[in-house]
This record gives structure tokens, C-alpha cells and sequence, in this order.
């Protein structure tokens, strides 16, 4: 079992029509958050069926598969890796977290981000020291810094907020609109999870200087009425 076989499994199912729609959803033009990406043009359904028939597959080989110029390889090796955490010992994981760590620079889209982050690096923190989450919403890099606040919705669903409001307070006057989008969701699963008045006294405080998308996104399972006081700034 090698990155290779995967690569074959993948290629059988491109579809070059749908790379092209692709391109353009992943905004791979120049200047771009996606600049240069690659794709086969495979359904993500297809793409979880392809991961579980290679689930196993060794790490030296996941990593192939995550220095590969196609964005469907690089998912699939996350898929793999979310797979394997899942059932991984203690040591293990800590081993295949360290790895995620390593490669941040091949998490290089919203969607991979968004498919491992809280399943790797939140499960992982559960029970340790988040510290480098704090670290990560510093980086320069867009793909880290997205990691940190993703990463906290495994902290959410055990009913944890103060990580999400952390982060998101670092976060809070960032310039990329794939930052606003992450903090805006992540503060509404805030208020899903946790109670909304509690999502509400983080809003309180700082939603007059929030970006628009950012307040939108955190405040889209309000009432209208309420919605459209925090938009008017009547809160």
C-alpha cells in the first residue's frame, strides 16, 4: 500500500470539468489565496471512500501524498490521517499531531483546514496545554492562523468557549476575509453549543470593531430583530 496506489485510485475518478469549476471556487488565480493549486476534479464523497479503502497507509507515504501539487491527493492524505488519529493509541497520536504540525504548509485551503484541524489538533489539546493555538493565530501564515480558530470547535462541542473567544480576540482585526468567515462560525457554534448569552457577552464587547463578515457569520441563528440591532450597532 503506497502513496502511488492512492494517486491511481484518485486519477480514475477525475473529472476535468469539474477541476476547471474548481480552480475558479478555490480561487486559484494569481494574487489569489489559492494561487497555483492544482485539481483532479473528485467529489469529496468519492474522495472519503478512496480514504478508507487506504487507511492504513503509512505515514512516509501520507506525506508523498501531502507534497503532491494536486489538492484531491492532499485531502485524501488528511482524510487518511483523520482516520487513523481516530483510532490511534495515546502515543500515537501525539506522533501523528507533531506530523500535522510539521505540515502545515500542504494544509494550504480553507477545505483541508476545515476537514482536520478540530480532529487533529483540538482532539489532541482536549486534556493539554493550548498554548499553541495562541501561538499559531500569530503566524503569518493565513493556513495557521485559520488552524487556531478551526481547532476549537472540538473544545465547543465538550461545551468549552474560552479558547474560541481567545483566539478569536487575537484574531479579531485581521485582514483576510477566509479569517472573518472561520471567527464569525466558530462564535456562532458558540452560541449553538454554549448558550447564545454566552456568545452574546464576547459580542458585547467587541462587535462594533468586527469586521461585517465576521459579526454576520456569528450572529446568523439570531432572531431578525436581534440580528438587526447588533448590525446597527444598538446592542
Amino acid at each position: 500500500m503506497k502513496a502511488s496506489n492512492v494517486l491511481a485510485a484518485l486519477i480514475a475518478q477525475a473529472d476535468p470539468a469539474r477541476a476547471k469549476g474548481s480552480e475558479w471556487f478555490f480561487k486559484t488565480g494569481s494574487g489569489e489565496y489559492g494561487e497555483g493549486d492544482e485539481f483532479l476534479g473528485i467529489t469529496v464523497p468519492v474522495q472519503r471512500k478512496i480514504a478508507k479503502q487506504f487507511a492504513d497507509l503509512p505515514l512516509e507515504d501520507i506525506r508523498e501524498l501531502l507534497l503532491n501539487s494536486k489538492h484531491e491527493a492532499r485531502l485524501t492524505a488528511l482524510f487518511i490521517l483523520v482516520l487513523q488519529f481516530k483510532k490511534a493509541s495515546p502515543i500515537e497520536q501525539k506522533e501523528l499531531y507533531n506530523f500535522y504540525l510539521k505540515h502545515t504548509n500542504r494544509i494550504n485551503n480553507w477545505d483541508l483546514v476545515d476537514s482536520s484541524a478540530h480532529h487533529i489538533v483540538g482532539d489532541f489539546l482536549v486534556d493539554k496545554d493550548r498554548s499553541i493555538l495562541r501561538k499559531l493565530a500569530r503566524s503569518g501564515s493565513l493556513w495557521e492562523r485559520r488552524i487556531a480558530i478551526i481547532a476549537t470547535a472540538k473544545f465547543i462541542s465538550l461545551g468549552q468557549s474560552k479558547d474560541t473567544f481567545d483566539i478569536a480576540t487575537i484574531l479579531l482585526h485581521d485582514k483576510h476575509d477566509l479569517i472573518h468567515k472561520a471567527v464569525g462560525w466558530m462564535l456562532r457554534e458558540v452560541g449553538k453549543n454554549c448558550g447564545q448569552e454566552i456568545e452574546e457577552e464576547f459580542l458585547k464587547q467587541h462587535y462594533e470593531v468586527m469586521p461585517r463578515t465576521m459579526l454576520r457569520y456569528a450572529i446568523e441563528r439570531f432572531d431578525e430583530p436581534l440580528r438587526q440591532r447588533y448590525l446597527r450597532g444598538e446592542v
